[in-house]
């Protein structure tokens, strides 16, 4: 009964939340946005990357706040960067620094759930030459634990249900309606514990940010 009664809710609901769900932006590559996920300071209202600098990542093997006085406006989002040099490099190449999936955590793409942010110490990783960012580390080290097939899964809920879509409605129907692969976090964390106890996850702890770019 309470299932049948928040699907009417989301059925209900839907047709305001797609009202001007469509994005007008300009996109960047189709796997990287719109949407984005964006956070707010008294800086930027929509501030990618929770303010850290999309080159760092890169350049540096870390996550670096950027400076609130050196940031960018591109997409309608704000990106921000440690120093000039690398707004001057992002702006050069902004596909190149953007991250993976709007930067939405990448394991919740993976459930259709675009959510949370991410790109602080250890919530982020470039994996085969693109940055993709994680709600968590728990997160991340449950998306690593099957990069390849987690990755497969993303990119197809991105493609058919997030991208042209609101994302609050998206997420809203599928806490609801799970995909078929989903697991609750419990059970992906014992997963994970179990694997590090056999020292068979592919990402032990402890391993580089950077996964090289061939497999």
């Amino acid at each position: 009964m309470k299932r049948r009664h928040a699907l009417g809710l989301i059925t209900a609901s839907a047709a305001g939340l797609l009202t001007g769900c469509a994005s007008v932006a300009p996109a960047g590559r189709a796997d990287q946005g719109p949407p984005f996920r964006t956070t707010s300071d008294a800086a930027a209202s929509q501030l990618m990357l929770m303010g850290n600098d999309p080159v760092a990542y890169f350049t540096q093997n870390d996550a670096v706040p950027g400076n609130p006085a050196i940031q960018a406006d591109h997409l309608g989002v704000t990106w921000r960067f440690a120093s000039e040099a690398n707004k001057a490099a992002f702006l050069r190449e902004p596909t190149k620094y953007m991250p993976q999936f709007g930067g939405y955590c990448s394991n919740g793409i993976n459930y259709a759930v675009p959510w949370g942010a991410g790109g602080g110490p250890n919530t982020w990783r470039i994996y085969r030459g693109k940055p993709y960012v994680f709600g968590g580390q728990s997160s991340r080290d449950q998306f690593e634990m099957e990069t390849e097939l987690n990755l497969q899964r993303a990119h197809h809920y991105w493609d058919s249900e997030i991208v042209g879509s609101n994302p609050l409605w998206v997420r809203t129907k599928r806490l609801v309606l799970r995909v078929p692969h989903y697991k609750s976090d419990a059970a992906l964390q014992a997963e994970w514990e179990a694997k590090r106890a056999a020292g068979t996850l592919p990402v032990m702890p402890g391993g580089v940010q950077v996964v090289p770019a061939a497999p």
